[in-house]
């Protein structure tokens, strides 16, 4: 067994791809919103990355490859890039029903993946995925900007630093007013509020308790006079060991509300805005402790540009990934299980029990300047997805 471990070992670390320079060469696979507005610009605020290819399946976005002097690429040609040696790295952020076409053969030939999030739709892709990587021995992360930014990390450290007490109970809500016409909703629940947004709420109890959940109940419902044609608004808890609890609402309907409180046996911590991005967003919290009360306001940074650095400094330096593949996998069971209270209209549903090793520690952050907004948004769905400014 061991033989056979060492030659395993030792076909991986062939097979992952070793950068050619000081910096990691990117191919950007979806040219959306997201790509546009903040991953392509928060690159060039890193020391360490930069794209050399965009893969999409809109002809109109070699307009966006040529504004960056990137060589484009169709996702039908997906393959002919893979036997080129163009990039070191991919960062894909296709719809995430799409994520296992792009990640696994992508890794299995060697290419380290920055993989957006959620990880998947089913357990079982995301497993695919991890194997992938296993396989090669190429690095993949999931892209939790979060994991990177320095008032979320702040917030992480004290509450299982203790400082406020034992933290007992976690309530978030998370809202936007979707633009009818994007691609969120039209593709039912897979596309919808949990596993877009709903996701960041599970994220952060999750790391903020360091536990995983052992049970789920969620309600779904529409809103009266919703264009939308999905189920726009979820309520869920879920029940964590040593009798904690959290409890998130999620919406697709509401005015833009990004906000979370740690309630523990000495004090609190609310932040807010608590997982917003881009211009003018200062992730800030109040706490209070006892009779002492504070407030902490830590400074714009760019998300998707520290992600990144991130990620490069883990493959040039061969270290291991803290937002790995279990990460996104833990992730998405809790989905799969909302999901199934849902439709079970609010039943229980039990989860294995899982315990997580690696958290997100201080010295993740990263307090980039962030990147100018794009001018103007080319191809389809690439506008912003919410009816507020952005």
């Amino acid at each position: 067994m061991e033989v056979v471990t060492q030659a395993i070992s030792s076909v991986s670390s062939f097979l992952a791809r070793t950068p050619k320079g000081p910096k990691i060469r990117y191919a950007v696979v979806a040219g959306g919103w997201i790509s546009q507005g903040a991953f392509m610009p928060g690159v060039a605020q890193t020391n360490n990355s930069v794209m050399t290819v965009l893969i999409s399946g809109d002809d109109e976005k070699t307009k966006l490859a040529a504004q960056y002097g990137l060589k484009f690429y169709h996702y039908n040609d997906f393959d002919k890039f893979l036997e080129a040696d163009e990039a070191d790295a991919l960062y894909i952020a296709t719809p995430n029903w799409m994520h296992r076409q792009f990640a696994v053969p992508a890794l299995e030939k060697g290419y380290h993946v920055l993989l957006e999030k959620p990880m998947e739709v089913t357990e079982e892709d995301c497993e695919a995925i991890i194997a992938a990587s296993k396989k090669s021995g190429a690095k993949l992360m999931i892209a939790y900007r979060l994991h990177c930014e320095p008032g979320t990390l702040n917030i992480i450290e004290r509450v299982r630093n203790g400082d406020f007490g034992d933290a007992r109970y976690f309530n978030s809500c998370l809202t936007q007013n979707l633009m009818e016409d994007n691609h969120r909703a039209k593709h039912g629940f897979n596309a919808g509020p949990i596993p877009d947004v709903g996701l960041y709420c599970i994220n952060a109890v999750r790391n903020i308790f360091g536990q995983e959940p052992t049970s789920v109940q969620a309600t779904a419902q529409k809103t009266p006079g919703s264009k939308l044609s999905l189920d726009d608004t979820f309520t869920v808890t879920l029940h964590f060991p040593l009798e904690r609890t959290a409890q998130f609402m999620v919406s697709y309907t509401q005015n833009a509300v990004s906000t979370y409180t740690v309630t523990c046996t000495r004090g609190y911590v609310t932040a807010d805005p608590a997982y917003s991005f881009g211009p003018g967003v200062k992730i800030a919290y109040k706490a209070k402790r006892d009779t002492t009360t504070e407030t902490k306001e830590f400074p714009v940074v760019d998300q998707f540009g520290g992600e990144t650095e991130y990620f490069s400094d883990c493959i040039i330096n061969n270290k291991e990934v803290e937002c790995d593949g279990e990460e996104g996998l833990l992730d998405v069971r809790v989905i799969e299980a909302i999901r199934k209270s849902a439709e079970g209209g609010g039943v229980e549903v039990k989860l294995p029990h899982r315990v997580r090793s690696k958290r997100p520690t201080l010295d993740q952050e990263k307090r980039l300047t962030l990147a100018a907004q794009p001018l103007e948004w080319i191809g389809r769905d690439s506008r912003p997805p919410s009816k507020e400014k952005n």
